[in-house]
C-alpha cells in the first residue's frame, strides 16, 4: 500500500510546479476553511468589484455569474500556472435577493425579513488555473425561528451582519436565529468544501 503523502510533501509539489494557489477573497471565513482542509501555503488578492443583481437569471446562474468574474479579474494578476480559488455568495428569500447590508438600518430589515421563514444561500465556487476552470453552486436552506425586535437590534449592533450576504454570519452569533439547516452548512459559512475538494483533485491539488 502507497505511503500517503504528507502535507509538506505536498506544498513541496505545488512549488516545484511553480503554481502558488489564490484565493480570490477577502473573506476571513473562507480564509479559514481552505486552512480547515489542510491548504496553509496561499495568496490572498480580493476581487472587491461589485455587481448588480440581475433580474431575469436564476440564482444558480446569478452567483455562477459573479464568482467567476472574481477568477478572471483575480487571474490577470497572476502568473499563467497559478491556481486561483473564487467563490460568491447570495442570499434569497423567496425571488427576493439579500446582499450585504449598506447600512445598519438595512441589516435590521434583513433579519425581520428571514424572522421565521426560511431562505436559501447559493455559493458559486470556481477553480481556474491557465484559462482552464471549472464552476460549481451549491444551495442550502436555512429556516430561521422567530426573532424579536430586541434581538435584532442588540444583533445588529454588533457589528457582526455588515459584511455578510444576508446580514448574518452562521459561524457566529446568528447561529441563536437559526432552528435547521437542510444542506451544507459550510455553504452558507463560505464554500461547499466537499465539491471544492473534490474540484481541486482535477487540478491536482
Amino acid at each position: 500500500m502507497p505511503r500517503p503523502v504528507t502535507l509538506a510533501e505536498h506544498t513541496l509539489k505545488i512549488r516545484s510546479d511553480n503554481m502558488n494557489i489564490v484565493l480570490a477573497s477577502g473573506s476571513p471565513r473562507r480564509r479559514e476553511l481552505l486552512e480547515m482542509i489542510g491548504i496553509k501555503d496561499f495568496k490572498i488578492i480580493a476581487d472587491i468589484s461589485d455587481e448588480p443583481i440581475i433580474a431575469d437569471i436564476t440564482p444558480e446562474e446569478q452567483v455562477a455569474m459573479l464568482a467567476l468574474k472574481k477568477a478572471r479579474n483575480v487571474s490577470k494578476k497572476c502568473d499563467k500556472e497559478d491556481l486561483v480559488i473564487a467563490a460568491d455568495t447570495l442570499v434569497y428569500i423567496g425571488k427576493t435577493p439579500l446582499e450585504k447590508p449598506t447600512s445598519k438600518e438595512n441589516a435590521a430589515d434583513m433579519l425581520r425579513m428571514l424572522s421565521g421563514k426560511k431562505h436559501t444561500v447559493y455559493t458559486a465556487v470556481v477553480v481556474s488555473r491557465n484559462k482552464n476552470s471549472e464552476t460549481a453552486v451549491e444551495k442550502t436552506d436555512v429556516y430561521f425561528r422567530e426573532v424579536s425586535e430586541d434581538e435584532v437590534i442588540k444583533y445588529v449592533e454588533t457589528g457582526e451582519p455588515m459584511d455578510k450576504a444576508g446580514g448574518y454570519a452562521a459561524q457566529g452569533r446568528a447561529a441563536m436565529f437559526i432552528e435547521r439547516i437542510d444542506g451544507d452548512f459550510f455553504t452558507v459559512m463560505g464554500f461547499p468544501i466537499c465539491r471544492l475538494v473534490q474540484m481541486l483533485k482535477k487540478f491536482g491539488v
